[in-house]
């Protein structure tokens, strides 16, 4: 019924909203029940219902699950305040202090969770039930100025890259996989979204084209160098005939034989070779690689705008945050944990 009144230009019916005085004037009363809108549990699961089905449609599968993994966490805190709860900026302020407070979420968290429902909250004003968005004045916290994770230094690097047993078809994969990560800046996400009709050689040397976090396309192109396509080229090679549709990683477990490794694989190889390199701290996670790449780069005397555009940051004041902490890279490996606070 909503849908059928939007196309007719209409305003859909609100739902439960505050109880209205018969005995103030028309205008008045109406100006009153704009401002603040009450759903019930009902109504906001249909209303996230369609938030998903007409707003997330176009996204990416990660980005869907990240916004309806954050939602999921405001329905359920929505169902502590017991009917208590309004779309109002005070309202959304009660959320943010909850998360930060009660669930004590990191900084990056708060802000990903008053994102989604942010958007969500623009979603109903986009077909008629807010007059205005109440979460735009609720800001999320400030990103922190450095990394929570960190990087490797040259020492351990070598340890990583030593551990790896590149004499078996796994070992050779997991090696071309560790060089794309340390030496090209890739994320684990990326990676496993690669197919072998992905790599392109140009004349400026072989490029990967790349499907980031958040992005529905392979629209963007990371330089692959010439040691780190000879690690690829090796463990194709151990593949025997191959595809151009083919995933550019596969499995080779018994069960899963040549199905596209998962990012859920990649992260335990990846553990298990720091682990064995004894390099593994609770800051050294597998996507410190990816930022470790950004280091060897900096030290090697390249250009922070090349940098940038290789890490595909944003912006360069994402870049500065490496180009501070480049000195790391040639810490002494008994001071890296020490050293990075």
């Amino acid at each position: 019924m909503d849908s059928e009144r939007r196309f007719r230009g209409e305003k859909p019916s609100r739902p439960t909203q505050r109880a209205r005085n018969s005995s103030e004037p028309q205008g008045k009363r109406q100006n009153q029940a704009q401002s603040i809108l009450t759903l019930t549990l009902g109504e906001l699961e249909k209303r996230l219902q369609d938030f998903r089905r007409e707003y997330l449609r176009e996204k990416s599968k990660e980005t869907v699950g990240t916004y309806m993994r954050s939602l999921n966490e405001f329905e359920r805190w929505f169902v502590q305040q017991r009917g208590k709860f309004h779309f109002t900026e005070a309202g959304i302020h009660a959320y943010k202090g909850y998360l930060m407070e009660t669930r004590e979420l990191s900084q990056v968290s708060v802000s990903t969770y008053l994102t989604a429902v942010r958007r969500f909250c623009q979603y109903l004003v986009d077909i008629g039930l807010l007059d205005e968005n109440p979460a735009l004045a609720v800001k999320g916290n400030r990103r922190p100025t450095s990394h929570s994770r960190s990087v490797l230094t040259e020492a351990e690097i070598a340890s990583l890259l030593g551990s790896i047993d590149a004499t078996t078809q796994i070992g050779k994969r997991d090696q071309s996989v560790i060089y794309l990560m340390l030496y090209c800046g890739m994320s684990e996400i990326e990676i496993v979204r690669a197919d072998v009709k992905d790599l392109e050689q140009t004349l400026l040397g072989w490029y990967l084209r790349v499907q980031g976090k958040g992005r529905t396309v392979k629209d963007q192109h990371v330089p692959v160098d010439p040691p780190v396509m000879e690690k690829i080229r090796i463990y194709l090679d151990t593949r025997g005939r191959i595809r151009p549709e083919d995933p550019l990683f596969v499995s080779h477990g018994h069960r899963s034989e040549g199905e596209r490794l998962n990012t859920r694989s990649i992260r335990s190889r990846i553990n298990q070779h720091l682990e064995r390199a004894d390099v593994k701290r609770p800051d050294i996670t597998p996507h410190s690689l990816t930022h470790t790449a950004a280091l060897i780069w900096l030290n090697d005397g390249m250009d922070i705008e090349e940098v940038k555009s290789r890490m595909r940051h944003g912006t360069l004041d994402t870049t500065m945050i490496y180009f501070k902490k480049q000195g790391l890279l040639k810490r002494d490996q008994e001071n890296a944990a020490e050293s990075e606070g």
